[in-house]
């Protein structure tokens, strides 16, 4: 508008000096002439332009915008409102779980077995506490079909005593085990001359042991253990076992090895051969050094050692050197979901008459006991987490096992003349081999809540031998399941199964007229099922009932030794306090 004002200024000036010459011209008193111009008319056409729609402004105004600035003046208002105070929500607390030192546990069941067990602990005060248990469980058997008393009982006790202090703690215990089975499993083909011979199958072991380890705090010696027990049985067999570990830190060069020092001694005596009247005398001991050094580098985790064995033969005297490779690494590959693991290990394995009893009750007292030589384990594998409540592990491994115990039927000698109640097909030695074993084995654990457990697992072996046939008596596969169920506050529940795949051992006999015969056979594989149901009637008193063999397979874990059909126990557990 201030463009256009100044034109319309300039315009009015120019009409007001026109009017005023005008007038001066009326007034001119001198005449004149008009003169008329004749031109021709050539008209020409001016440039044009065109209007811009966004014209540029130049107001000083709009040049820069100016800031707007907002205040707020505020005034109190009156109000009549009162707010109610806050309250915390109230939250229901758990009861808290009262915990007892001591339990009872009584239970009865089929095939008249009688189950009972009660635990014991006393704090004498706040750094000491003595402590045992005694337990009991037994059935007469009745096993379909088995002729022989096939019975068993089993029977411990155990106290201790342990010391807490500020540098170390120590304990200290000792017990006595009594086991009772029989040499039932006779073939049908011998029974009826075991029969007229009157055998008595019982078979009886003892054990007495006395232990004790101690631990210390920010010292070179780490800890230490000591054991010793005396082990024998009803046919005169006697083996002692001691045995001393300690594990210490040793500085090298601003760095800490640790080492494990063992001493291990065993000595046993046999009254007999199985096809001789010599008895058997078998002992050596050990003394091992295991060094280890472990490196940590971000995800990386490596452990490097060796373990040296010097065994002296009791019996012979001969003296061996063993050394084994003792190396494993480990690499988060995935935080926690993907970790990759190996190694490869060895050792000298004490064989012992205890530990094959454990493993096999059915086998005679006349066994050859010698050291196992395992001269690597190489393994690797995967594990991790596949979510917060799901783990796995899959791995594959190959030993090299050099004089490998494996059990095997005893030959039957037909020759029955004062033969002894375990040579009529019914028990059990042992032969060694040099057996190399590749096993491939998977594992899944869930934790579905805090209440539910749940486990598998599956293993698959192949065996390589050297001199015997088959590996006697070691499944191709074994599989496993596992869970716990706390149903609610009162109830809970479990079950367990087992799958053994098929076994091979050899059946023998030494014929007065035509010597000696073998033929190998295969045990099936079994399944066995095993679930539990208890309630919880208060803090103190619950109930259970469980039943095992649910398949009611009277499956043979060793050949011609069924097993007990579908079985049922029922009890009661009892908390308390003194």
């Amino acid at each position: 508008m201030r463009k256009h004002s100044k034109h319309i200024l300039v315009l009015t000036l120019v009409l007001i000096t026109t009017l005023v010459f005008s007038q001066q011209r009326e007034n001119d008193t001198i005449k004149t002439g008009v003169i008329d111009v004749v031109k021709p008319y050539t008209p020409s056409i001016s440039d044009a332009f065109k209007v811009k729609e966004i014209p540029s402004l130049d107001d000083e105004v709009t040049d820069a915008k100016q800031e707007v600035k907002y205040n707020i003046f505020s005034f109190p208002v009156a109000s009549t409102f009162t707010p109610a105070k806050g309250r915390a929500a109230v939250v229901e607390k758990a009861k808290p779980i009262k915990l007892y030192d001591n339990y009872a546990t009584i239970g009865f069941g089929t095939y008249t077995t009688i189950l009972g067990e009660v635990y014991l602990n006393h704090a004498i005060s706040r750094t000491e506490s003595v402590g045992g248990y005694i337990s009991h469980h037994s059935s007469q058997g009745d096993i379909d079909d088995v002729v022989f008393d096939n019975d068993f009982s089993d029977s411990k006790i155990n106290v201790n005593y342990s010391s807490r202090l500020r540098d170390l703690s120590w304990n200290v215990e000792g017990g006595f085990q009594r086991f009772t089975n029989n040499w039932y499993g006779i073939p049908d083909v011998l029974t009826l001359q075991a029969q007229a011979n009157n055998i008595q199958p019982d078979h009886s072991f003892f054990s007495a042991h006395f232990g004790g380890d101690i631990t210390f705090e920010d010292t070179y010696i780490n800890s230490g253990s000591f054991f010793f027990r005396r082990f024998g049985d009803n046919q005169g067999s006697g083996e002692n076992r001691f045995k001393v570990n300690t594990l210490i830190d040793i500085p090298i060069s601003g760095e800490e090895v640790a080492t494990k020092i063992t001493f291990d001694y065993l000595s046993g005596t046999f009254d007999r051969s199985y096809d001789s009247l010599g008895e058997i005398n078998y002992g050596n001991f050990q003394i091992g050094l295991t060094p280890s050094y472990q490196i940590k580098e971000d995800d990386l985790t490596v452990n490097l050692g060796f373990s040296a064995f010097y065994l002296n033969e009791e019996v012979t005297g001969d003296n061996k050197f063993y050394i084994y490779p003792n190396v494993t690494a480990s690499y988060r590959l995935v935080n926690d979901v993907l970790i990759a693991y190996g190694g490869i290990e060895g050792g000298l394995i004490q064989n012992s008459y205890h530990g094959f009893a454990t493993e096999n009750p059915f086998v005679s007292p006349t066994l050859m006991i010698m050291p196992t030589d395992q001269q690597y384990n190489a393994y690797i594998g995967l594990k991790g987490k596949l979510s917060s409540n799901m783990s796995y592990n899959i791995s594959g491994s190959y030993l090299a096992d050099r004089n490998k115990a494996l059990f095997r039927s005893n030959t039957t000698l037909l020759d029955f003349i004062d033969a002894e109640n375990y040579q009529y097909g019914n028990s059990f030695g042992v032969a060694y081999d040099n057996v190399d074993t590749f096993g491939v084995a998977g594992e899944i654990n869930v934790d579905v809540n805090r209440n539910f457990k749940l486990g598998i697992k599956a293993e698959y072996f192949n065996y390589s031998m050297n001199d015997e046939a088959e590996a006697w008596n070691l499944p191709d596969v074994k599989g496993s399941l596992f869970l716990d169920y706390q149903i609610n506050e009162h109830w809970f529940a479990g079950a367990n199964l087992f799958y053994i795949g098929e076994r091979k051992d050899l059946l023998s006999i030494i014929d007065p007229l035509e010597g000696f015969r073998a033929m190998t056979v295969t045990l099936d594989s079994y399944f066995d099922a095993n679930a539990h149901l208890g309630y919880h009637i208060n803090d103190q008193i619950s109930v259970f009932a469980k039943a095992n063999n649910i398949a009611n397979e009277a499956y043979q874990k060793w050949a011609e030794f069924p097993v007990q059909s579908i079985q049922f126990l029922a009890g009661a557990t009892f908390k308390f306090d003194f």
